[in-house]
């Protein structure tokens, strides 16, 4: 399926609000450039959107994303779309990233019924969110707070967390960008300071994979390639597999680019905020993925790995 042949490109998704208007985005801007394919969006379900009662600590890392993998491994699917947040740090042997996008707000956001901002919050507001790393980063800046596992799509987790004081939450902490591609921004009390509430590695862009070795589908991806946003990957997801960390942990990474340096920040604490670790650097990002490493020996010198191994993990 060169760009310059007319062909049709099977592009897998996960079937919630957020995962197919992402998809959506991301097919229109691939078929502004390829003129002659004709993209096909192809509804996949995970087992974490059928099990929507457990914590995703339990269903374990790439919850969201083997579904999709299948779909690829057995030809039903040429592309599939991911939250790069959503997969892990290190790719199964049979598939490859194609294409890491321009990355919108990588903040987290509050959403609340009192429309307040987070410093503003009552003492022991209920907060959900199914994320350690948040939980842990919520409870480090306001262990007051009663952080409490939530799990649903955006719109549901906006609906419980606006529900009023009958509710079993206060508010809930969901990325910036998923509220923005949503069209849901304006519903945001808050923005998290990123330098406090270090995102999720990848937080903010989607990811393409295709089947390894697949030269047309890697053609066809490269045209969505944001080098900036692709650059942070590599530190981000290279910090968190030196550390062996990943979603069902407390442990972050943020990049971004300054003055054509990559700016590097690193995030381990325990589940309840208690004890918790911060690094930023500033490096070559023609290393990017050497610095990922160096941030992440840098922090299990001050007792990162200790932290993580003592988080029962799903």
């Amino acid at each position: 399926m060169p760009a310059n042949t007319s062909a049709t490109v099977r592009v897998g998704t996960r079937g919630s609000a957020l995962a197919l208007r992402q998809a959506g985005m991301l097919v229109d801007a691939l078929a502004e450039i390829h003129a002659r394919v004709r993209f096909e969006i192809v509804e996949i379900s995970s087992r974490g959107d059928a099990d929507r009662d457990s914590d995703l600590t339990q269903l374990g890392v790439g919850v969201f994303v083997k579904a999709l993998e299948d779909a690829l491994e057995d030809d039903r699917v040429d592309l599939a779309i991911h939250s790069l947040k959503d997969m892990p740090s290190v790719i199964p042997p049979g598939f490859e990233l194609a294409a890491v996008t321009v990355r919108e707000d990588p903040r987290d956001a509050l959403v609340s019924r009192w429309n307040s901002p987070f410093a503003d919050l009552p003492e022991g507001a209920r907060i959900g969110t199914g994320s350690p790393r948040r939980r842990s980063q919520l409870l480090s800046a306001r262990p007051d707070l009663d952080v409490l596992p939530m799990r649903g799509n955006v719109p549901t987790r906006i609906s419980k967390a606006m529900a009023g004081p009958d509710g079993e939450y206060d508010g809930a902490v969901l990325a910036a960008a998923g509220l923005s591609r949503l069209g849901r921004l304006d519903e945001a009390a808050d923005f998290l300071d990123p330098s406090v509430f270090v995102p999720a590695a990848g937080q903010g862009s989607l990811a393409v994979e295709i089947r390894a070795g697949d030269s047309a589908a890697r053609e066809v991806a490269a045209a969505v390639a944001d080098d900036d946003a692709t650059i942070a990957s590599l530190a981000e997801r290279a910090f968190l597999t030196e550390l062996g960390g990943g979603c069902s942990v407390p442990v972050a990474a943020y990049g971004r680019m300054r003055d054509g340096s990559l700016v590097l920040s690193g995030f381990v604490s325990d589940l309840d905020g208690e004890k918790a670790l911060r690094e930023t650097v500033v490096g070559d990002p023609d290393r990017a993925a050497e610095f990922g490493v160096e941030l992440a020996k840098t922090m299990a010198a001050q007792g990162a790995r200790e932290l993580l191994a003592e988080i029962p993990r799903g």
